[in-house]
């Protein structure tokens, strides 16, 4: 099976060996890649919708591998015992979902080896709230695909040291990933670049007009200019 880039960005980070369970497996694409190529014994596909769960078990019938992956419906970490797993991957949903889940199914999380995430919007919003709960960041990778930017974390539950690693990290660093800026990365430059050629774009194109609403509006732009400016800074080390 071939991934498309974003979910590759995923199943890379999975760690070779470990059972993994797929929280919101929709086609169950991933576990299915995995089993494929002999990175992992087997999977949990759990989704909270029996629509995609149809769907990944034509898929998974189809490719043969009926006892390898356990399709559950779930919402969340719901049918997934403690244990059971070594790694979770969450993919494909917002970030205010994602942090929902990690918080109901923190009895289960917290087993985890590795928590592999890959939030399509507030990542900001994620990354505190992992920092928060004392998760540890082991890698961030960031791919394009077909115009868009997509990030993806390999973090591991936090052990009782909660709000310990929220110190130090800034702004830009909440934002657009720690690591990602530490290793100057290329595809996050990328998007740097484009955010700040938009961002001004729009900024000259609203210059002469003064209405209070714009005026707002042009606040929030040069704030986030100015964070995106922090970013490339990063680059010039």
């Amino acid at each position: 099976m071939e991934l498309s880039k974003r979910l590759q960005a995923v199943a890379d980070l999975v760690t070779a060996g470990y059972m993994t369970a797929d929280i919101g497996t929709d086609h169950a694409y991933i576990p299915i890649y995995l089993i494929e190529n002999g990175r992992i014994p087997g999977a949990v596909a759990a989704d909270v919708n029996r629509g995609p769960l149809e769907r990944a078990r034509f898929n998974v019938t189809e490719n043969g591998m009926n006892d390898r992956i356990d399709l559950r419906i779930s919402d969340g970490f719901s049918a997934i015992h403690p244990g059971e797993v070594r790694s979770a991957v969450i993919a494909g949903m917002g970030g205010a979902l994602m942090v929902r889940i990690l918080t109901e199914g923190a009895e289960t999380v917290k087993m985890l080896d590795e928590c592999i995430l890959q939030p399509q919007s507030e990542i900001e919003k994620v990354r505190t709230f992992l920092l928060q709960e004392g998760f540890l960041f082991l890698d961030e990778v960031m791919v394009e695909e077909d115009g868009k930017y997509y990030t993806a974390m390999k973090t591991v539950p936090g052990n009782g040291t909660a709000g310990k690693e929220t110190a130090g990290w800034n702004e830009p660093e909440l934002r657009y990933g720690r690591l990602l800026l530490e290793k100057r990365d290329p595809v996050l430059r990328s998007f740097l670049e484009r955010e700040l050629r938009l961002k001004r774009e729009i900024l000259d194109s609203l210059e002469k007009n003064e209405s209070d609403r714009i005026a707002q509006r042009k606040a929030q732009l040069k704030h986030e200019i100015e964070y995106a400016e922090k970013g490339m800074e990063y680059y010039a080390l």
